[in-house]
């Protein structure tokens, strides 16, 4: 169970984001390890003359993942995960956790009985490991022709690993960001991007679309094992015509096929409906593949968490989780 989600490094781009500390919970046992790696945030609310915490999974996919673990002893290990980690926050005075479990792996199946889960949405991806032509088995024959049009008129592509840097691609991300009036979260900003180029550098795959030499689109994804995950991207409104966000998705799926790739990671829609517009439209490079993805919302210290909910004059279980900070409009971000 790798992918660049588990990476500390992955995390620590969320600290200032977040107000935070990315960090990790090495549990080891006799039948297996497990690593859990969150963000750690003050709680801006002053209870009993104590700094109390809550933590969540860095911004995408995560959880609690078994490292290994001798053949039928999962629950076994589980369970005395559990214990070890409720008492690590009431050590840490930790008070409540909100837990975003990977959809590509059984991370959120192996921890069902410490945490309760919730269906947040599908998510979908492009196959390439069991497809000769996943262009032809996963796309939609509407995209499919978008794509031959816009080759045939001259668009070009091109994939660069580890970039040396991504000024161009701010340029017209941000723009995007602009003309959608996205919400504050999705603007990274200039540190995020260079942090992200120090020390993943060489898990970024940038895919640029070109039209008579000019960018008219670009992609900033990660690559990480067997697994490519679209991240952010961007593309020229005056050049929608051409269908560049098409031409991105065919570019991934070549360099993928030549790289050993086995999955293009795409995620889901804004909401969990299953007519969602973004689901949609993600699914048309994706027919045939689906991932469950789940979260849980869980609180450590149930005491303390009323406590803060009427300090800050809220009712437990009302409004975002956790509802202490819903009135300070500190709730967790979306994911896309």
């Amino acid at each position: 169970m790798k992918d660049i989600y588990f990476e500390r490094d992955y995390g620590r781009l969320y600290e200032k984001i977040e107000q935070g500390t990315c960090e990790v919970f090495e549990f080891q046992h006799p039948v297996g390890n497990v690593s859990h790696l969150f963000i750690k945030r003050l709680i801006p609310v002053c209870i009993n003359e104590e700094p109390y915490y809550d933590i969540s999974t860095p911004y995408g996919y995560g959880g609690p993942r078994i490292i290994n673990c001798q053949e039928g002893s999962e629950s076994q290990l589980v369970h005395a995960f559990h214990g070890a980690f409720e008492e690590y926050c009431r050590k840490e005075n930790i008070v409540s956790e909100f837990v975003r479990f990977h959809p590509l792996f059984t991370n959120a199946q192996d921890f069902n009985s410490s945490y309760e889960l919730t269906f947040r949405r599908y998510t979908t991806g492009t196959n390439l490991k069991d497809y000769e032509d996943p262009i032809k088995s996963e796309f939609s024959k509407s995209k499919q022709k978008s794509i031959r049009k816009a080759l045939a008129a001259g668009v070009e592509y091109r994939v660069t690993v580890n970039p040396p840097d991504l000024e161009e691609f701010k340029r017209i991300y941000y723009r995007t960001m602009g003309r959608k009036n996205a919400e504050a979260v999705y603007y990274f900003n200039d540190d995020y991007f260079e942090e992200m180029l120090q020390h993943l550098g060489k898990n970024i795959l940038l895919v640029e679309v070109l039209y008579e030499g000019q960018a008219i689109a670009m992609g900033l994804n990660m690559v990480y094992d067997k697994f490519i995950h679209i991240h952010l991207s961007g593309t020229m409104e005056e050049f929608h015509h051409l269908s560049p966000a098409f031409v991105m998705r065919q570019a991934l799926v070549m360099w993928g096929k030549e790289n050993g790739i086995e999955l293009i990671h795409e995620g889901g829609g804004v909401t969990g409906e299953i007519d969602d517009p973004l689901y949609l439209l993600k699914k048309q490079f994706g027919k045939n593949t689906e991932f469950k993805y789940y979260v849980s919302y869980k609180i450590w210290n149930q005491k303390v968490y009323e406590l803060l909910c009427k300090t800050v004059g809220t009712e437990v279980g009302t409004g975002s989780f956790p509802t202490y900070r819903s009135k300070k409009n500190l709730e967790e971000p979306v994911v896309p």
